[in-house]
This record gives structure tokens, C-alpha cells and sequence, in this order.
């Protein structure tokens, strides 16, 4: 199992000497999801950090009338968890769920603590990775205000197209928090441009 995808995401956001990345990597074991497999329900634990090497996933939840809400897209290359119930070990109240068969590999909490509490290039990954989710989580919230849905779609074809590929239209709609409707007339006037 090729694991150079890994090294490169890591490296990508902090370099490591060879054998301290070698020795982080070691840890993380490979994982398939089929096509429509949960990684992750609601109500259970996210205990697993997932690389998500090939492949495509969605995050959602339901809102109070019981519709899904899409909170989130993922693809290759990407790192796949929900962050507040991997680290507070509460349950969750988001679905991650594989839209096409995905392939990555994954590292358990404990595993990953491990990691922090040794190797200190990897503590700083860590805290660079958090810093970075909190980060888009802020800069997705904002956009949900400050933003047009025109915007929030342009955004997302400039920085997610393969949402485009996979992801059902309501599952985007929902993910730019738009009507149907108002997704159907932003699409035509952007393919008219």
C-alpha cells in the first residue's frame, strides 16, 4: 500500500524530517468505503482520522423539520472527520457518507494523541490542521451571511468542482442554502456567461 499520497498532505502543510514522517505515517492503516457507506453516523463517536486519498464524501445533518442538510464536501486529498466529536468524544450530530467508493487511510484517536504527545513536528501538524478547520468553518459561517448564493456558487466552482460531478443538486442546493428553484435559475445564468 502506497502511502506517498499521505507523506505529500502531510508535508504539504508541514515539513518533516524523512524518518519522523515515515514513523507517522506507520500508524495510519489503509481503509475502503463503498459507495453509500456511512464513515461516520449520528449519535456515534467519530473516533477515526480519515485521509481520504481517492474518492468523494458528503457531511450532513437534518434540520428541524427533518430535510438533510449538507454541512460539507470532501474530496481526494482531502482529511476526512468531525472535529468537535473526534476531540470532545461526543456524539455526533453530522453523517459523513461515501458518494462514490473511497479509499484512504485512517489513524484512531488514541493513535493520533500518541503521535502529538511524541513527536513534537507532529504536534505542530496537529495544531496547524486544527487552526485550519476552524479556520474554513469561520470562513463557511461568514459566508453564509455575507455572501449571495450566486457567490457561494461561484465560490464552489472555483474551489470544489467535483462536488459538480458527484453530488446530487439538492445536496448542493442545501449545501449553498438555496431553494431548488434558485439553484436551477443560478446555474442557467452562470452557463450563460
Amino acid at each position: 500500500m502506497d502511502k506517498q499520497g499521505l507523506k505529500n498532505y502531510i508535508i504539504k502543510n508541514l515539513s518533516f524530517p524523512d524518518r519522523t514522517l515515515d514513523r507517522v505515517v506507520e500508524y495510519f492503516q489503509e481503509l475502503t468505503i463503498s459507495k453509500n457507506e456511512y464513515f461516520l453516523m449520528e449519535g456515534k463517536i467519530n473516533d477515526c482520522y480519515f485521509f481520504l486519498q481517492s474518492g468523494f464524501m458528503r457531511a450532513f445533518t437534518h434540520d428541524t423539520d427533518g430535510n438533510e442538510v449538507t454541512t460539507n464536501f470532501y474530496q481526494r486529498d482531502s482529511v476526512v472527520f468531525e472535529v468537535s466529536s473526534f476531540y470532545l468524544k461526543t456524539p455526533s450530530t453530522e453523517n459523513i457518507q461515501a458518494v462514490t467508493d473511497c479509499w484512504g487511510f485512517a489513524i484512531t484517536y488514541d493513535q493520533l494523541n500518541l503521535l502529538l504527545h511524541t513527536i513534537p513536528e507532529f504536534r505542530a501538524y496537529g495544531v496547524k490542521m486544527l487552526a485550519k478547520e476552524y479556520v474554513l468553518f469561520k470562513k463557511r459561517a461568514l459566508e453564509l451571511i455575507n455572501l449571495s448564493g450566486e457567490a457561494r456558487y461561484e465560490n464552489l466552482m472555483v474551489n470544489n468542482k467535483e462536488v459538480f460531478q458527484y453530488a446530487q443538486l439538492k445536496q448542493i442546493a442545501s449545501y449553498l442554502n438555496v431553494t431548488d428553484t434558485s439553484l436551477s435559475r443560478i446555474r442557467r445564468e452562470f452557463s450563460k456567461k
